[in-house]
């Protein structure tokens, strides 16, 4: 049995799943998410708790009982509470700001750069150069946070860059003078 696929995934109040034609349907206060699903996996309804099973023992199948898991519970906590990402910039000049629906970043090149905040998702820029992405989809949320990271990736001399709040980088010692 999978470690992770039989833990029973809690559905909070305000939070309705459906099942249907191979799609689940997740909908909460923060908005709707929908997920295909291979149909070797079932999902079985128990008060405030879905548990999810499946039908053989074969090894892709119990890869996607792990997964469909963890799938469903990210769509729960995405519309019950959502899901956030934060990036730090760090360097001199360096700055970050929100213009309607793009993001301005200043990052010691001859230009700035201007990225599309994708539809679903917001951005925050906070003080200290932190910017904050949030949304219902914990995958989106993710790979946006990345695309902004991959602008400038951290360097490890001076530190200068785009990193995730809870990265640590790991620095390097420079040239040492030969006397």
């Amino acid at each position: 049995m999978s470690r992770i696929g039989k833990i029973p995934v809690k559905v909070p109040k305000g939070v309705t799943v459906t099942f249907e034609e191979a799609v689940m349907t997740v909908k909460g206060p923060k908005g709707t998410l929908t997920q295909k699903y291979h149909p070797v996996i079932t999902f079985e309804s128990r008060g405030d708790e879905i548990v999810v099973g499946r039908h053989n023992e074969e090894k892709q199948t119990r890869a996607f009982h792990g997964l469909y898991r963890n799938l469903l519970n990210n769509m729960v906590v995405g519309v019950s509470t959502g899901f956030t990402r934060a990036l730090v910039i760090t360097g001199v000049g360096y700055r970050a700001e929100v213009q309607g629906a793009l993001l301005s970043l200043s990052l010691g090149y001859s230009s700035d750069f201007f990225v599309g905040i994708p539809e679903g998702l917001g951005v925050a820029v906070e003080a200290g150069g932190k910017v904050v992405v949030s949304g219902i989809d914990k995958q989106r949320v993710g790979e946006f946070a990345s695309q902004i990271r991959k602008l400038r990736l951290p360097e490890p001399y001076k530190g200068k860059g785009i990193r995730y709040e809870d990265e640590h980088i790991r620095r390097k010692v420079g040239k040492s003078g030969v006397k």
